[in-house]
C-alpha cells in the first residue's frame, strides 16, 4: 500500500483540531474555556510531565495554592492597579470578596512569606502548575492560543544576590532545552525592557540592574546555543525585564513560549526578606520562570509548527491496530493490552475497510498504524506503517512493544528500529 502522505502547509491550529479532535468550544460554557478532549488531555499530560522532571532535576519542590483571593492580595502586588483592565470582577461571597487570580505569582509569595528564612535556604524555587485566568474580550479569543484560563508550567525562585546570575542561567538553559525537546525552533531570545511610559512598577535603578543581570546571563549561554539576543522595548513585564524564548509556528507567527523574569518589585511590596548570616535581613530576589509556558499556547504552537504530525512521545495515539478481520480481533486486543500496560496509548479500529481505517488513521496523525492480517498474526507480528519515515515493515509483537516503550520514554521523534 503507498505510504504517500501529503498534507497542506500552513494550517491553523483551529483548522488541524477538525481532524486531530484536540479540544472542543460550547457556548454553554463560554468563548475562551476550552475543553480539552482525549486527544488534547493526552497532549497536555505529556507537556505536564516534561515539565515536572524538568523542575524536578533544577531542585524544584512543588506546592499548590488555590485559584481565588481576596482583591487586597492583588492591590499589594500592583496587578490590581496595572492590570485590573484584564481581571475577572471580584465576587461577593458573604463578608469576603473574591477575585480570581491574573497571575500565580502573589500566591508563590505568601508561601514564601510563610515562615523565617534563612541564607541557608536559599535558592528556594517552587513550582506548580497552576490555573491562572484573564478576561480577554470575545474578540480576541482564539482557539487554545487566546483564552481566558491559562494553566501556566510556573516557577518561583526566591534567591540572594549573589545567586541571580546562576539562577537565570540555570533557568534559561532549561527553558531551551524544554524547545528542543518538543522539536519547536528558537528563533532568537529577546530581552524585553520597559519604555519611557508611565506604567512600570519600581526605580530605574532597579530596573537597570536587572537588566544587566539578564543581559549577563543571557551572553553566557546564548553562544553555547547557538542563539541570538535581541531587544524589545516596551515588552517587559510590568514588574521587571524578563528574558522571553521567541519560536515561530506553522504559519509563521512570533510567539513567546517560555519565560525567564528578574523581579525586585514584588519582594519589596510583601516584605520578603531572609535572615543573612550576621543576623540581619536582606531583601530576597524573585526569578519567575516559566520552562515549557502555558499548555494552551504550547500545544496550539506544537500543532501548527507540526501541522498535527507531533513528535511520536506526544502523540495522542502511538498505535492504530487495524485488525484485517474478526479473527485477528484477539491478537489486536492482545497487542493492544501488552502495549498500553506500558504506559502507550494505542486505538483498535475494526469498523470499515482496511483503505478507510488506514485513512482515518493518516488523517488522525496517529504515529503509527499496524495491520494485523492471518500471516501476521501466525507469526505474532504486525505490519507496521511508520508514516514520518515512509517506512512499511512486519515487526514482531514483543519488539515492537519495546521500541515503542523506548521512544515514548526517552521523548523521542520515532521509534528506532533493528535491522
Amino acid at each position: 500500500m503507498s505510504l504517500d502522505n501529503p498534507e497542506p502547509d500552513g494550517l491553523d491550529h483551529r483548522d488541524l483540531n477538525r481532524d486531530l479532535q484536540v479540544f472542543a468550544t460550547n457556548p454553554l460554557i463560554g468563548s475562551g474555556l476550552p475543553l480539552w478532549l482525549p486527544a488534547g488531555a493526552a497532549i497536555r499530560d505529556e507537556l505536564q510531565r516534561l515539565a515536572k522532571d524538568i523542575a524536578r532535576a533544577d531542585g524544584c519542590v512543588d506546592v499548590h495554592s488555590p485559584v481565588l483571593a481576596k482583591p487586597e492580595l492583588f492591590e499589594r502586588s500592583g496587578h490590581l492597579a496595572k492590570f485590573a483592565d484584564d481581571m475577572f470582577p471580584v465576587m461577593d461571597v458573604g463578608e469576603d470578596g473574591l477575585v480570581l487570580r491574573p497571575a500565580n505569582c502573589p500566591h508563590h509569595a505568601l508561601i514564601y512569606a510563610s515562615t523565617q528564612r534563612s541564607y541557608r535556604e536559599l535558592p528556594l524555587r517552587l513550582n506548580e502548575l497552576a490555573p491562572m485566568f484573564r478576561a480577554e474580550r470575545s474578540g480576541v479569543l482564539s482557539g487554545l492560543s487566546r483564552v481566558r484560563q491559562i494553566n501556566l508550567d510556573d516557577t518561583h525562585v526566591f534567591c540572594r544576590p549573589d545567586q541571580v546570575a546562576e539562577e537565570v542561567a540555570r533557568a534559561l538553559h532549561s527553558a531551551i532545552r524544554a524547545q528542543l525537546t518538543l522539536g519547536l525552533r528558537i528563533d532568537y531570545v529577546r530581552l524585553s525592557v520597559r519604555d519611557d511610559g508611565p506604567g512600570w512598577l519600581g526605580a530605574a535603578e532597579q530596573w537597570a540592574a536587572a537588566e544587566e543581570a539578564l543581559r549577563g546571563a543571557a551572553d553566557e549561554v546564548l553562544p553555547q546555543e547557538g542563539l541570538a539576543l535581541e531587544v524589545g522595548v516596551g515588552e517587559a513585564a510590568f514588574y521587571g525585564p524578563k528574558l522571553d524564548l521567541q519560536v515561530r509556528d506553522g504559519r509563521g507567527h512570533e510567539e513567546s513560549i517560555a519565560t525567564v523574569q528578574l523581579d525586585f518589585t514584588l519582594p519589596e511590596r510583601f516584605d520578603l526578606a531572609y535572615a543573612d548570616t550576621d543576623g540581619s535581613q536582606r531583601r530576597v530576589v524573585m526569578i519567575h520562570r516559566g520552562t515549557v509556558g502555558s499548555m494552551e499556547r504550547v500545544v496550539a504552537a506544537l500543532l501548527e509548527h507540526h501541522q498535527g504530525r507531533l513528535p511520536f512521545w506526544l502523540a495522542p495515539v502511538h498505535l492504530a491496530v487495524l485488525p484485517l478481520g474478526p479473527d485477528q480481533d484477539g491478537a489486536a486486543r492482545d497487542l493492544a493490552d501488552r502495549a498500553r500496560a506500558t504506559g502507550l496509548r494505542v486505538r483498535i479500529d475494526h469498523e470499515g475497510t482496511l483503505g478507510s481505517r488506514i485513512r482515518t488513521s493518516r488523517k488522525r496523525r496517529d504515529a503509527l498504524f499496524g495491520v494485523i492480517g492471518p500471516d501476521e498474526q501466525s507469526a505474532g507480528a504486525v505490519q507496521v506503517n511508520d508514516v514520518v519515515r515512509g517506512v512499511q515493515r512486519q515487526v514482531g509483537v514483543d519488539e515492537l512493544v519495546v521500541r515503542m516503550r523506548e521512544a515514548h520514554q526517552s521523548r523521542s521523534a520515532v521509534p528506532v528500529w533493528s535491522g
